[in-house]
């Protein structure tokens, strides 16, 4: 699928880079959509995020307000980490535009060597395909909380 006819842009190395994007972009999206879901249904840990706010006190606001009610240090310490997974996965071995391997899950490692090629490259399409499905879930999300009433589907759900 390639309505914007992407794939014939750029060189080779280009094509990989966005589809090493599109992998690291989909994975994003389901990770922050099943976030807002678990936050939205008032699921939190136990205990203090920082001496003033407990997570019991985000879990009964809506995603995007509980996102701002985080202390700065702690969203500074969110990007660090999430900055640090990004160089150790762009930093390994020969580059994924050079030949290399697709990053892979920084945390936790995980060894799919044992996996038949045929059933990991299906694994692979499923994961692509489910991420896609989880960015446009998660772009709705962040619609319904910014414009009431834009997703239908979602209308009266109180977590938007």
């Amino acid at each position: 699928f390639d309505p914007l006819s992407l794939a014939t842009q750029g060189s080779e190395e280009t094509l990989l880079w966005f589809r090493a994007a599109e992998l690291k972009h989909s994975r994003v999206a389901m990770l922050a959509t099943t976030g807002y879901i678990v936050q939205g249904s008032g699921i939190h840990f136990p205990g203090m995020l920082s001496k003033d706010i407990s997570f019991e006190s985000l879990s009964s606001m809506k995603p995007l307000d509980a996102w701002d009610a985080v202390p700065d240090a702690g969203k500074g310490q969110i990007l660090l980490t999430i900055f640090i997974a990004e160089m150790i996965s762009e930093a390994k071995g020969t580059h994924y535009t050079k030949g290399g391997s697709f990053p892979t899950i920084v945390f936790p490692p995980i060894d799919f060597s044992g996996v038949n090629a045929e059933t990991m490259s299906k694994k692979q399409d499923s994961e692509l395909n489910n991420g896609r499905l989880a960015m446009i879930a998660i772009m709705s999300f962040f619609a319904a909380n910014s414009v009431p009433g834009s997703v239908p589907a979602l209308i009266g759900n109180p977590a938007f």
